[in-house]
């Protein structure tokens, strides 16, 4: 079994994660291999909060160039986790 940590990288902080917050919505960066049952148990584990729906995404890097030579940032995969009703992480509450 992977630990919890290693399947939950960072958490996404935008101006559009930030608004789906107040409906206990949450936007995280997760490991590519991680499916969302393994996703929902390391939120779960983690942040001590009720999951009740996951959805993922798999964000395609973007084109950067640097002169002439042109390269791409990595993929990475975006899990948007859906909290019970009441529940809230309180590590986002003072963004």
């Amino acid at each position: 079994m992977k630990d919890p940590r290693d399947i939950i990288i960072r958490p996404v902080v935008t101006e559009k994660s930030s608004g789906r917050m107040q409906d206990g919505k949450y936007t995280f960066a997760v490991a590519m291999d991680a499916n969302r049952t393994e996703i929902k148990e390391a939120v779960e584990s983690i942040f001590k909060v009720r999951v009740t729906k996951v959805n993922t995404v798999k964000m395609q890097g973007k084109l950067r160039r640097m002169g002439r030579f042109v390269g791409r940032k990595p993929s990475w995969k975006k899990a948007i986790v859906t909290l019970a009703p009441g529940q809230k992480i309180e590590l986002f509450e003072g963004m």
